[in-house]
Parts: structure tokens; C-alpha cells; sequence
């Protein structure tokens, strides 16, 4: 049996040794009211996220980022079912127009909750990088496949083709996670130095208490029989 790991308390440590703590430094109180929305440009405050549930919501770049969008690839992998089992609620927030969300699901495969903030509002007041900064000690995202080249020669291809031609977003807007609720309490959170600095799923799963085992490797896998 997998040993229960107990959500915003316990420690991650990732692959090369290095240990992620969990971070509070971080208020809703602020941001409760700002509007966000749906697909269907229908407005909700932000604080509907997490009053009843506890909440993974995940803030990203600009929809035509390569990165932010094999990052959503693979949350994309997520079942449902572990979600349900943890009782916790899945949420990508983006900062472009409601009109670029359900072609970004289409793209990705995103299956669960998604929004946008297209005023910025959440991502400022929650103090949210703008510009990149990267350092010697910084971790590429396990989630990003594409080289810089390949990946901006992508994005660049989607802004063409795109049926209106825009950038979907602020392109120096930095995103970052937080697992927040039930209520105003904020359990962990984490800024986005640059595109490449996501959280790993794998780790936000975990903090949030999720006891599911998933792979995001694009590995065939191999059966033993």
C-alpha cells in the first residue's frame, strides 16, 4: 500500500535532492472579488474557486506559449478520478480572451476547469513575475519537450494561423500555482521565474494530497506478461 502523504505539511524533494517546502507567504483576501471567465465569457469572482474545496489552480503565460502548452498537455493527462478521490478541483487560469480558451482545450486535450484573466488583475495582485529571470540553479519544467527554437518556431505558427492574429496575452507575464481552500487559507504557492520554471505536476498533486501514481511520460509502455 502507497504511504499517505499528508497534503501542505510534508515536504517534496525532487529528483537531484533539492527540497521544496511548502510556501504560505501569500493572501486571497485582495484578489477574492476579481472577476474571471469561462469559455463562454460569463464572469465569476475568483474566490468561487476555493471556498468549498481545496484547489490546485494553476496561472499560465500566454496561450500561444510552447512551453505553457505541453505543460497543459500533460495536465490534461490527469484523470478525473483521482481528482474526485482527493476531493480537490483542478484549475488553469489564463490571461488572454475568453474567445481562445476552447481552442487552447482543443489543442491540448485540457479536459477540466479553465478560465481567464484578461485584465491581469489576479496575476498582479498576487505578485506575479513579469519579465524572466533564470539562474544557474533553476530547474527546467519535466513537462516541456520542445527545444527554445522549435518551441517559439510553434508559437509563432499558431499566432499566424490563428483566426485573430494576437499574442493571447501579455508575452512578459509569468505564471505560477497555488493550492488554496477550503476558505481564504492559502496551503502552498509557487511564482514562476521564467517559462520553463513550472511546478511539477506530479509535486502539486502530492501537496495536495492526491495518492494516485500517474506518469507523464510520452514512453510507449512496455507490458509484462
Amino acid at each position: 500500500m502507497a504511504e499517505a502523504v499528508s497534503p501542505i505539511t510534508r515536504q517534496v524533494t525532487g529528483g537531484n535532492g533539492e527540497t521544496r517546502a511548502p510556501s504560505v507567504d501569500m493572501r486571497l483576501e485582495d484578489v477574492e472579488d476579481c472577476l474571471i471567465y469561462d469559455r463562454h465569457g460569463v464572469s465569476i469572482p475568483f474566490k468561487k474557486l476555493y471556498q468549498e474545496r481545496t484547489s490546485v489552480i494553476i496561472f499560465v503565460r500566454n496561450f500561444l506559449c510552447y512551453s505553457c502548452k505541453e505543460y497543459v498537455d500533460d495536465l490534461s493527462k490527469i484523470p478525473r478520478e483521482a481528482l474526485e478521490g482527493a476531493d480537490i478541483r483542478l484549475i488553469v487560469i489564463g490571461q488572454s480572451a475568453h474567445r481562445h480558451i476552447q481552442p487552447f482545450c482543443s489543442l491540448t486535450g485540457y479536459p477540466h476547469e479553465i478560465y481567464v484573466d484578461p485584465e491581469r488583475c489576479i496575476y498582479q495582485k498576487l505578485g506575479m513575475k513579469r519579465e524572466e529571470k533564470f539562474t544557474n540553479s533553476a530547474n527546467p519544467s519535466p513537462h516541456v519537450k520542445s527545444g527554445v527554437f522549435v518551441g517559439q518556431m510553434k508559437s509563432i505558427w499558431r499566432a499566424m494561423t490563428s483566426p485573430a492574429f494576437d499574442f493571447q496575452g501579455d508575452l512578459h507575464q509569468q505564471g505560477g500555482a497555488i493550492i488554496a481552500g477550503p476558505g481564504s487559507r492559502v496551503h502552498f504557492c509557487h511564482h514562476d521565474m521564467n517559462h520553463l520554471d513550472h511546478m511539477p505536476i506530479t509535486w502539486l498533486l502530492q501537496l495536495a494530497g492526491v495518492q494516485q501514481a500517474l506518469d507523464f511520460s510520452d514512453e510507449p509502455k512496455v507490458i509484462h506478461v
